[in-house]
C-alpha cells in the first residue's frame, strides 16, 4: 500500500511539472506588446469582460449599449495598451471602462441639450413657424420624457430626426438613406418638431 502511493504520488507530482500555469495578466500584457496578436489581448480582456459589462451597465443603464460598449472598450485597448505601463489590469481597466461610460453620458447630454434647441429653435425652419408656440424659459431637465418622446414618433419621422440630427447628416443625404424625396424629408422633419413639442407640453415639460 505504500508503494502504491509513493508511485501515486511520483506521478501527481510529473504531472503538476508537465501541466503549464496560466499566464499572469502582467505575461500577457507584455506578449500583446511585443506581438500585437490580437489573440493575446483576447485571452486577456476575456478574463474581465463581465466586469467591464457589469460597469457599463451601470452607468449606461442599457442592455445594449453595455454590450457595444463592451466591444468599443476592446478596440481603445489595442491602441492604448502599448502605450501605458500598467501594473495592475483589473484596476487600470475599471479606470478606463467607468471613463468611457462617462465620457458616452456626456456626448449624450450634449446631443439632447442641442436637440433641445433645435426643438424649440423656431427659426431652423421658418416654414413651421405657424405651428411653433411660445415656450417658457425656466423649466427642468426633460432628457428622459424627450427620448420618450422620440420613440412615439412615425417610424420615417424618427429615422429622420436621428439622421439629421444625431448622425449630422444633410437633408439629401437622408433623402438617399430612406429612398425618400428631399421635401418629404424637410416635412418629416417638421412634423417630428411639432410632434416632439406636443408630446413634452402633454408630459407638462418645458424645454429649456
Amino acid at each position: 500500500m505504500v508503494l502504491l502511493i509513493k508511485k501515486y504520488s511520483v506521478k501527481l507530482l510529473n504531472t503538476s511539472k508537465n501541466k503549464r500555469l496560466p499566464e499572469t495578466d502582467e505575461e500577457l500584457i507584455n506578449k500583446f506588446t511585443l506581438t500585437g496578436n490580437l489573440e493575446v489581448l483576447g485571452g486577456l480582456y476575456s478574463r474581465y469582460m463581465h466586469l467591464v459589462y457589469g460597469v457599463c451597465l451601470k452607468y449606461l443603464t442599457d442592455r445594449d449599449e453595455s454590450k457595444d460598449a463592451v466591444m468599443h472598450i476592446f478596440e481603445k485597448l489595442i491602441i492604448d495598451v502599448p502605450k501605458q505601463k500598467i501594473d495592475n489590469f483589473r484596476s487600470w481597466l475599471h479606470v478606463v471602462t467607468k471613463n468611457y461610460c462617462l465620457m458616452q453620458l456626456r456626448s449624450q447630454k450634449s446631443k439632447d441639450e442641442k436637440l433641445k434647441e433645435w426643438i424649440t429653435d423656431q427659426t431652423v425652419f421658418m416654414e413651421s413657424v405657424s405651428v411653433l408656440h411660445p415656450i417658457d424659459e425656466d423649466e427642468h431637465d426633460m432628457e428622459k420624457e424627450l427620448s420618450e418622446c422620440i420613440e412615439q414618433l412615425k417610424n420615417e419621422q424618427k429615422e429622420c430626426i436621428k439622421q439629421f440630427y444625431f448622425n449630422n447628416r444633410c437633408y439629401n443625404e437622408i433623402a438617399a438613406n430612406l429612398n425618400l424625396d428631399e421635401k418629404r424629408v424637410k416635412s418629416h422633419l417638421q412634423n417630428a418638431k411639432r410632434n416632439l413639442k406636443l408630446c413634452l407640453e402633454e408630459k407638462n415639460v418645458r424645454p429649456e
